[in-house]
């Protein structure tokens, strides 16, 4: 036995089979950017994408957050059917759509609808990062209007969920200008006493954050995400100073007044069903 023990015979590792490796399904795990523990997606999907290790809240499609936060069965989808054209003529941009769109299974970077949260009616627009990064064109500002609109006229309250890297170059000024459409969609709405709840989640940036998403009569963001409008590295170059490490995130954000509250995912649909509840009831929490 001690013989065998000391023996400087070679051991080798035995390789799986290239057949064995395909018995592992693609995609049954998934690696966290934070913490670098790999789980199974299915465990993230049941804890609402939220690492269960660090607390880190991967993305979510806006179907997932309508699946996690609203009362099942209860979504009324708008302007599905609405796609993007090419205006400016601008190369190979309808070829990009279309990849997204068969990627993604969407026509558009917005989802938007008639829901209930806690069995009260609220329109809903949840923006789509698969799609295009959630920049903002024309479509993507109309759905947003039209969903406004509809909000006002029904007297429903309108929360938004944004994910966007902002407008969309390929459609130049006319996506710039959906930035002046929403917002004064939703000054109708304030003037008219409508609800507006706003949720920012990872990433909002460029058009989005300057309009929409900032002006809501809640304002919301999930732990950790990225909140601004230029880049850090353009705005370092521009004042010729180092930002804090922390600079555009939702904490820093809640630290110097420009947020109410940084909700955790697990939160959300108490904190919104509440909200709705103490304005559906004209104030006064039942």
């Amino acid at each position: 036995m001690l013989r065998d023990f000391f023996s400087k015979k070679k051991r080798y590792a035995s390789i799986p089979r290239q057949e064995a490796k395909k018995d592992v399904p693609e995609g049954l795990m998934q690696k966290c950017p934070n913490c670098q523990k790999i789980f199974y997606r299915k465990e993230l999907n049941r804890n609402m994408n939220v690492c269960p290790h660090c607390d880190h809240h991967h993305r979510l499609n806006a179907y997932e957050r309508l699946e996690h936060i609203f009362d099942e069965g209860t979504f009324e989808e708008w302007d599905k059917h609405m796609i993007s054209s090419n205006p400016l003529g601008f190369p190979d941009y309808e070829e990009k759509l279309e990849k997204d769109r068969l990627k993604s299974d969407l026509n558009e970077a917005v989802v938007t609808g008639r829901v209930q949260l806690n069995g009260l009616d609220t329109a809903v627009a949840i923006m789509d990062a698969r799609f295009r990064m959630g920049s903002m064109g024309s479509v993507v500002g109309e759905k947003i209007t039209n969903a406004i609109e509809k909000a006002r006229k029904e007297k429903i309250p309108f929360i938004i969920f944004t994910a966007s890297g902002g407008a969309r170059m390929q459609e130049g000024v006319l996506s710039l200008m959906q930035m002046g459409k929403t917002s004064v969609a939703l000054q109708r709405l304030h003037a008219e006493g409508g609800l507006f709840i706003s949720v920012m989640t990872h990433p909002t940036t460029g058009g989005v954050s300057a309009s929409f998403a900032s002006l809501g009569d809640y304002n919301f963001a999930e732990p950790g995400a990225l909140i601004g409008f230029a880049g850090r590295r353009i705005i370092e170059q521009t004042i010729r100073e180092k930002l804090p490490d922390d600079f555009q995130t939702a904490e820093f954000l809640l630290e110097h007044g420009q947020l109410d509250r940084v909700l955790h995912r697990h939160e959300l649909k108490k904190t919104l069903g509440m909200v709705l509840e103490i304005h559906h009831s004209g104030g006064e929490k039942t």
